[in-house]
């Protein structure tokens, strides 16, 4: 379900179940979770086999659940977003073809969200009586704004790859999404890694600016040594 491959500082981690549009299982999100986390490489690359990104969560699998495992359903969902989050290098999803629900999730932990013309998102949980818990409802208000939010998660409605990228869903759309995981790949890996933890800092505006300073003194070193 989940093979990866690695090339010029590249992990290439794909979700290869094309015959389910790349749905995935409780062991699924596990060898997913497992491959991000044995990763060592400067930029890793998410994408779907197939002509799919992602269909989310396995509805078989959803089918079989009760209170208690849909919770640790979510949390394993929850769990597979905070390591591409927490990833020290650079992560990129590349979306070709439909990603949704728990794929847009997935999708929203990574760094970067880069397009084809084909991709298309939409948070379709809603129209069966559930919504995306993998970390969905805190992501992607942060991505998009509430508004948008809203307007996505309760319509469920499909937003082709130019929406995606009017509402910053996305941030590129190209037809072949690696080329974006090879230009990040030349870059200072040292450099990236600070400037996502400054990002994402969510301290007070003077506690950052400190943590600016000294991010940018650590690298000094390595940068004269150029």
């Amino acid at each position: 379900m989940i093979t990866t491959a690695v090339t010029d500082g590249v992990r290439e981690i794909t979700l290869d179940r094309p015959d389910r549009r790349n749905a995935l299982t409780r062991t699924g999100l596990d060898d997913l979770k497992a491959a991000v986390e044995t990763a060592t490489e400067p930029v890793v690359y998410l994408h779907g086999a197939g002509d799919a990104f992602c269909a989310g969560a396995d509805l078989e699998a959803v089918r079989s659940l009760d209170e208690d495992s849909a919770a640790a359903f979510a949390q394993r969902g929850q769990s597979v977003g905070q390591a591409l989050e927490s990833y020290d290098g650079a992560v990129i999803a590349g979306v070709d073809g439909a990603a949704r629900g728990g794929g847009v999730e997935l999708a929203l932990a990574c760094d970067l969200r880069v397009a084809t013309p084909d991709a298309t998102f939409a948070e379709s949980g809603v129209e069966l009586g559930l919504f995306g818990a993998w970390g969905g409802t805190a992501r992607l208000p942060r991505v998009v704004g509430e508004g948008i939010a809203l307007d996505i998660s309760l319509s469920g409605r499909v937003l082709d790859a130019t929406e995606a990228y009017e509402h910053g869903l996305c941030s590129r759309i190209v037809d072949q999404p690696r080329t974006v995981a090879e230009e990040l790949a030349e870059n200072d890996p040292g450099a990236m890694r600070a400037i996502k933890e400054r990002i994402r800092d969510r301290a007070d505006i003077p506690t950052q600016h400190q943590r600016e300073q000294e991010a940018f003194a650590s690298l000094i070193d390595a940068f004269e040594a150029k």
